[in-house]
């Protein structure tokens, strides 16, 4: 039944996206991709918020962290941290389970096991790293994510990493109400389960962003630069 529904709503996210106007063509000099809280906490098995799915997307999140790289865009790699100078998170925490505080309180502060980028990924010296303190890293007072794209003429945002649903789509809404053009790559992103992910392909498409695969954004960015538009 999970899996006859999730075909469904993958099926219903493309027509959505063929329906759609044409995006415009990457810039890759004004395009960052952003890879969403692919850290230990979310990564490492026996974690207690692992995603197993997550270590499948790592393959993809470097090759277009690669190709992004090659043609002279930005990469930005985007860590959940635990914000324990601020308020309490009191409306998240009374709602979740009570292991919740104490595993994001206790694992996701730097310096601390979760808080770290998976071994995998292949960060460089000139990317950026930055910190968030909520879902989203474009709500106010989450991070200075918003601040540093604007500041390098950044006005497009590939969009990976895990939880589809909630940090990584958080930050493609945020994205778009920021007047981002934003791209959240269906092969890019992880939650844990198929249906949940494909539930949030659906909901996005054709309304927050667009949801290319790995292949169409490579392919993208590797154009001649001469047939990529300077918006």
């Amino acid at each position: 039944m999970s899996d006859s529904v999730s075909d469904h709503l993958r099926a219903q996210a493309a027509l959505r996206r063929a329906a759609a106007p044409a995006p415009r063509p990457l810039d890759p000099r004004r395009t960052a991709l952003l890879v969403i809280d692919l850290q230990d906490f979310f990564m490492a098995p026996g974690m207690p918020m692992e995603v197993p799915a997550a270590r499948n997307v790592v393959p993809n999140v470097n090759r277009l962290a690669g190709a992004l790289r090659e043609a002279g865009g930005l990469v930005v790699w985007v860590r959940m941290t635990a914000d324990l100078a601020g308020p309490r998170w009191a409306a998240l925490f009374e709602l979740r389970p009570g292991w919740m505080e104490e595993a994001i309180t206790g694992l996701l502060r730097p310096g601390q096991p979760g808080h770290q980028l998976w071994a995998g990924l292949e960060v460089r010296p000139d990317d950026l790293v930055v910190d968030k303190t909520r879902f989203s890293a474009f709500i106010q007072g989450s991070s200075d994510l918003d601040t540093q794209l604007r500041e390098r003429g950044i006005d497009t945002v590939l969009i990976t990493g895990t939880l589809s649903d909630v940090c990584c789509g958080s930050t493609a809404r945020d994205a778009l109400m920021l007047d981002y053009r934003v791209a959240f790559i269906a092969d890019g992103n992880a939650t844990r389960d198929e249906l949940t992910h494909s539930a949030t392909l659906f909901s996005l498409a054709g309304v927050f962003a667009d949801v290319p695969t790995t292949d169409e954004v490579v392919a993208a960015l590797e154009r001649p630069a001469d047939q990529v538009a300077a918006g």
